[in-house]
């Protein structure tokens, strides 16, 4: 393939002149860059041994202080060329990651969304739920894949035999797939859970501690798509707590003082009386 473009009209003869004008002269030489090499052989080699279906899986969502874990397994097919502009999805703009995952669903062999709700996230910690939202991204798929490769480290709770690759979604095609797949369902959940919950703007900041997100915490509260478990909303909640007694003790103070009974003062007739 020609990596440079000729100039000049195609019927034009060349001339040759040995020496250099002076506009030519003041010009700096430009070195040629060797183009790197977007993807490793690292799911090259895996084709070669475990067999050509190879699932790339990703999660999103691990640092939100709301909203779940979303995992996508993704198999790519093995003998066309990589989609261009596909990366990380973390480098990419919304606008971006929803154009090519259009593209990656339309050339896809398989992909399938696994997820592990905000309970879960609070049940069995943040780490078994991606592993969780992971296997079941890769149980729905509807073709069998040779091999799984994820990005990160080896899952010891995954019972899949997958291969993890370190930055993989920056390294390996199908794994940067399946970020972008996931990374716009998440975005695209946390987008409708805004229209329920419009103080917390989901819809920019997916759930991450952004000012405008703890301004809407600190105002409203905390909402059932929030991670309790996650030590900022655990620390919010002991707040709201302590708010909430000092307001009951403030309570039952002004109660005293302008001499209203409490509940257990008043007599049994009374409500007998109320009941009838």
């Amino acid at each position: 393939m020609q990596d440079e473009v000729e100039s000049g009209s195609p019927n034009s003869t060349p001339v040759s002149d040995p020496t250099p004008s002076p506009n030519e002269q003041l010009k700096p030489r430009r070195r040629r860059v060797p183009r790197r090499k977007r993807w490793t052989t690292i799911e090259r080699d895996l084709r070669l041994e475990k067999g050509p279906l190879l699932a790339g899986v990703d999660e999103v969502g691990r640092g939100p202080i709301a909203g779940p874990v979303v995992a996508c397994a993704v198999i790519m097919p093995p003998d066309t060329r990589a989609i261009a502009g596909v990366d990380d999805s973390k480098l990419l703009t919304h606008d971006q990651r929803v154009r090519l995952a259009v593209k990656i669903r339309e050339r896809a062999v398989a992909f399938a969304i696994g997820a592990a709700s905000v309970r879960e996230i609070d049940t069995i910690n943040i780490y078994q739920a991606s592993v969780l939202a992971m296997q079941r991204a890769l149980t729905r798929l509807r073709v069998k894949p040779d091999h799984v490769v994820i990005d990160g480290r080896a899952m010891r709770t995954l019972p899949i035999a997958h291969t993890a690759v370190v930055r993989g979604d920056r390294r390996c095609f199908s794994i940067a797939c399946a970020s972008i797949l996931a990374k716009v369902t998440r975005d695209l959940l946390m987008t409708r859970l805004a229209q329920r919950y419009p103080q917390y703007i989901w819809d920019h900041n997916a759930g991450y501690t952004t000012r405008e997100h703890v301004v809407g915490l600190t105002s409203y509260g905390i909402t059932p798509h929030h991670r309790k478990s996650f030590c900022r909303i655990s620390d919010l909640l002991l707040e709201l707590q302590h708010q909430s007694e000092l307001d009951d003790h403030e309570q039952q103070q002004v109660l005293a003082d302008v001499g209203i009974p409490d509940e257990d003062d008043v007599e049994d007739d009374y409500f007998e009386d109320a009941d009838a």
